[in-house]
């Protein structure tokens, strides 16, 4: 069987694939305060071309696939890609991670195009928090969305919040409250250095302190999880509760040793890492007219020359290639 292995025994069976760079928020932890310059619509990957990769991965053991951004719903035709994906062979779980801007008019059309596993993006329970960070409004089409979603039957529903100390640590326990009334599985995200986003220590929270601080009220009770699709969150179970909190520690604790991801661009690059920088360009491979046999040996060697684990942070913050929404998350 075809694995795509490297040369520290991780197996890789994960990919994220970004299918725009343009995205209808402004982030600040994703997106630099002077924007991106933005790829022609030419230079994008078409859905052919994700698709055709899409089984070259899945045929090299790639088992779930995620589509990410930017933001993958300003995409027009994106159910249509969905459904195409979610018809490979071999694909166990089809996600997708949102903003949650337009999921209240797409989330019935989503599930019915075969996304399983949908994750949401929220930083804040307070609408002027809001349009601080994103520098646009859209606060309650992101609540409306995440109930919309809810009602439709994903089964699995995430809500991902990036923690910064001095700007949304204090919203710790209304998240975990959040997650409590509508038991929803709330994953709280340590803050990334990617270029142009600002990050410093000061504003950097670590998962020990986060948890700390829900535990002054709250009971966690840490949670195993059978089967062979994992993600990257330590999780706990809310006691007396069906709610779920996760913790994605990549900076204090990171989990490399165990990581199974690959990414793919909206532009066609393939990164072995989160944080890799450049990537190998399979987009020029595809319109070369290269065979498959030559783009699965490209995607085995970048998939060999994978890091054992992350640079450490000031190589992170000195060393950045791109900006967070253009790589995908």
């Amino acid at each position: 069987m075809n694995r795509l292995v490297d040369n520290f025994g991780r197996t890789h069976d994960y990919l994220r694939i970004s299918i725009t760079d343009r995205c209808n928020l402004r982030c600040r932890y994703c997106m630099p305060p002077g924007g991106v310059d933005l790829n022609p619509k030419s230079e994008l990957l078409t859905f052919d071309e994700i698709v055709r990769l899409a089984e070259i991965f899945v045929n090299l053991g790639i088992k779930k696939i995620r589509l990410t951004g930017g933001e993958p719903l300003v995409r027009k035709g994106v159910e249509e890609l969905c459904s195409r994906l979610a018809g490979i062979a071999g694909v166990q779980a089809l996600g997708l991670s949102t903003n949650g801007v337009r999921l209240f008019e797409m989330a019935k059309s989503l599930r019915n195009s075969g996304v399983r596993y949908l994750n949401v993006s929220l930083d804040t329970l307070r609408q002027d928090r809001f349009q601080r960070l994103a520098l646009r409004t859209g606060f309650d089409a992101v609540l409306q969305g995440i109930d919309k979603a809810r009602s439709v039957g994903f089964p699995s529903l995430k809500v991902n919040t990036v923690v910064m100390r001095g700007f949304n640590d204090d919203e710790l326990l209304d998240f975990v409250e959040f997650a409590n009334r509508f038991a929803l599985n709330v994953r709280f995200i340590e803050y990334m250095p990617f270029w142009g986003n600002g990050w410093n220590e000061v504003q950097f929270m670590p998962y020990r302190e986060m948890k700390e601080i829900i535990e002054t009220k709250y009971h966690l009770v840490p949670l195993q999880r059978n089967g062979t699709i994992q993600g990257p969150a330590r999780e706990f179970q809310l006691a007396g509760s069906n709610a779920v909190i996760g913790f994605i520690t990549t900076m204090s604790e990171h989990f490399c040793a165990d990581c199974n991801r690959l990414r793919l661009t909206a532009d066609g690059r393939l990164r072995n890492c989160v944080f890799a920088r450049d990537g190998v360009d399979l987009k020029r491979l595809l319109r070369c007219g290269a065979s498959r046999a030559e783009i699965e040996e490209s995607i085995r060697a970048a998939v060999i020359l994978k890091w054992e684990k992350h640079p450490d942070v000031d190589e992170l913050v000195a060393g950045q290639d791109r900006a967070m929404v253009t790589i995908g998350g």
